[in-house]
């Protein structure tokens, strides 16, 4: 069997940026699975709280240049790349100045969620498959990472379909316990269609909330993984709402980690 090619799509890593379990997952997950012989690559936004200089992030001058298109606007695709520390992977990192340069990565000061919060998510999510595809890499599994990767698996089965790079992709939709009471003003749904999406696919995002985009993620997903820390009540019913017709799992967090989800891969992909 060729050597697997995995996409890790998350919001944070380690040792770059932690604000919650997101963080360690994404940083021991992939080492694993390059260390069973698997190809890695691994994309995450370049948040203002990421120092540049410390963690000697530097521009790829050959991927970046996209402008990426968020309802009316379009805005340019930056994508700097890093080194972890003591492991053979590199991070790819998705900028913007507009949407990342702020110090800060979903609240301000005064622990207001932003307003856009949406639009980074959904730039984010464009800027990945861009870049993977001008990259001229094919991955069979994507795995994405709590809500702000969330859109990824609807545009890989929507515009993307006949794409030669993604139209044997497998997606893995890992959910987390980050839930946010923000419910998006404006024209959500416009912002998120891109060709081949009409408004009888996003119905799961209607109500423009937390729910909507996890809603979304699973609808599109071809497995569904509950992260084992702490899931609260109400991701619970969350969940069980798509119980009959998506088998959702839950890989504990012991020893046999790494071998679940190298399991996991090998099956989808097979």
């Amino acid at each position: 069997m060729s050597k697997l090619r995995i996409l890790y799509v998350a919001s944070e890593i380690n040792p770059f940026l932690q604000t919650s379990e997101v963080a360690d997952f994404v940083r021991q997950l992939p080492q694993g699975m390059q260390e069973r012989g698997m190809e890695i690559r691994i994309l995450v936004p370049r948040f203002g709280l990421i120092n540049e200089r410390k963690n000697r992030l530097h521009e790829v001058v050959r991927l970046s240049g996209i402008n990426i298109a968020v309802g009316e606007e379009e805005k340019p695709l930056t994508i700097k790349v890093a080194s972890i520390p003591n492991a053979k992977l590199q991070v790819y990192f998705i900028d913007n100045e507009d949407y990342f340069h702020r110090k800060s990565v979903f609240f301000d000061k005064e622990n207001n969620f932003y307003e856009d919060n949406d639009e980074r998510a959904i730039f984010f999510c464009k800027g990945v498959i861009e870049t993977v595809r001008k990259l001229g890499w094919t991955p069979d599994i994507v795995h994405c990472n709590d809500w702000m990767t969330s859109l990824i698996p609807m545009y890989l089965k929507t515009t993307y379909k006949n794409d030669p790079l993604f139209k044997n992709t497998k997606t893995v939709f890992t959910v987390y316990n980050n839930p946010f009471k923000h419910k998006f003003d404006g024209d959500l749904l416009g912002k998120v269609k891109m060709m081949d999406i009409d408004d009888s696919m996003l119905v799961n995002l209607q109500s423009a909330d937390y729910e909507g985009f996890i809603k979304i993620g699973i609808e599109y997903s071809d497995a569904i993984i509950k992260a084992e820390d702490g899931v609260n009540d109400n991701l619970n019913t969350l969940l069980e709402e798509f119980d009959s017709e998506k088998k959702i799992d839950t890989i504990e967090k012991d020893d046999n980690l790494l071998d679940s989800y190298f399991n996991l891969y090998n099956e989808l992909v097979s």
